[in-house]
């Protein structure tokens, strides 16, 4: 895992990602407690996930399974947001020890999340992830599909569906950022005017490096990492895990 630094540097950086949030925020309109900031955690240890709970940040988000559960056993008083690709066999210890899944793309990892969801705890938030750019190698269901795979995931016990999830291909062009974050409202509104019961609430969209442009475009919850934690060091576990 990428070294723990100063818990003032992340401190100072949580904080400067709270201002943009806000500043962009007020530039178009929008309330800033509108959109929550979901600090990914992925590769940097638990040392540096307290020092950043204690800056009052509670959310947290993790791209692989068995770093993630190991955290969210270490800080249960947490809330875990799941954020990477799921195999099948991953699926108990996120339903066990996740409250949020962002990333689901098919109805089999929805419905293993369902039966392993223990039934003590409150349904799983999940969100269906959508591959909203056709980028080859990306995960997520084509725009296409997310209707019927909502469905689906509706009717399943112990989750309860919230909306959409987008990773577009990185690129520093704001206008086709903000294009095919506008393709996930655009969908996401679709399909709660083609089925109203789903109420589709929520648009995980938006990164560190696009956060601006999510955050005009709708988003309500951003995933922000290196602009919080600093660059990371993958290894090859932690970028192969899943």
């Amino acid at each position: 895992m990428t070294n723990a630094q100063e818990p003032t540097a992340y401190a100072q950086r949580l904080a400067a990602v709270r201002e943009m949030i806000a500043a962009t925020c007020k530039a178009c309109g929008r309330d800033p407690s509108s959109v929550s900031l979901l600090a990914v955690s992925k590769t940097f240890p638990i040392a540096a996930v307290d020092a950043v709970a204690a800056a009052d940040q509670r959310a947290f988000g993790e791209n692989y399974a068995q770093e993630g559960v190991e955290k969210a056993t270490t800080r249960p008083d947490l809330a875990w947001h799941f954020i990477g690709p799921i195999q099948s066999n991953k699926t108990r210890g996120i339903a066990e020890r996740f409250s949020w899944v962002h990333s689901i793309d098919r109805l089999k990892i929805a419905e293993r999340l369902s039966a392993q969801r223990p039934v003590n705890l409150p349904p799983l938030q999940v969100c269906v992830q959508v591959n909203i750019d056709g980028e080859a190698t990306k995960s997520g269901c084509a725009p296409s599909e997310a209707l019927a795979l909502c469905q689906a995931i509706a009717a399943l016990p112990q989750l309860q569906l919230r909306g959409l999830m987008a990773i577009p291909e990185p690129t520093s062009d704001t206008s086709t950022q903000r294009r095919n974050f506008a393709a996930l409202r655009i969908l996401r509104d679709t399909i709660n005017d083609a089925d109203a019961s789903l109420n589709l609430d929520t648009l995980s969209m938006g990164m560190s490096d696009d956060l601006e442009s999510a955050i005009i475009e709708g988003t309500t919850i951003v995933r922000v990492g290196s602009a919080i934690f600093g660059p990371r060091t993958y290894t090859n576990t932690s970028a192969t895990e899943l």
